[in-house]
């Protein structure tokens, strides 16, 4: 799914797993290096987003780049902006109690980065799927 919420383009993915198993994987901070490809390492005023939260992120590239949230609403959506530049959004719709539709958006003019997200996505959803699967918490898998 591909849509213009201007300024952004949005891509969506579903995902076998509830909004809240899915809204903590892309809160929680210390597990931001699991998911998203560009990202090598997290410094956060806390482990979990808030509206207030800042820090910094050490990039593949090797450098490092401030951060700042610049929307959030309780398990829906939050934004940021990497190095004072509007970054990405992510967000997270309900469709029912073990799916969900997770939703990464970037400025228009960086629309290539859209790519890098989808594997951040794809990351998550393996993650959040593995996550709520009775077998493997168990164990057995």
């Amino acid at each position: 799914m591909l849509r213009i919420v201007f300024p952004y383009i949005e891509v969506g993915l579903p995902v076998g797993a509830g909004a809240d198993r899915v809204w903590t994987l892309l809160t929680d901070t210390s597990r931001w290096v699991e998911w998203g490809p560009s990202i090598r390492d997290v410094e956060s005023t806390e482990r979990f987003l808030t509206a207030h939260s800042s820090g910094r992120v050490r990039t593949v590239l090797g450098f490092t780049a401030p951060f700042a949230v610049t929307r959030f609403e309780p398990g829906r959506t939050w934004s940021w902006r990497v190095l004072g530049i509007p970054a990405t959004t992510h967000t997270v719709e309900s469709l029912g109690a073990n799916r969900s539709l997770l939703l990464f958006g970037v400025p228009l003019i960086a629309f290539p980065y859209l790519l890098v997200c989808l594997a951040a996505m794809k990351r998550i959803r393996s993650l959040a799927e593995r996550d709520s699967d009775p077998t493997h918490r168990a164990g057995l898998s």
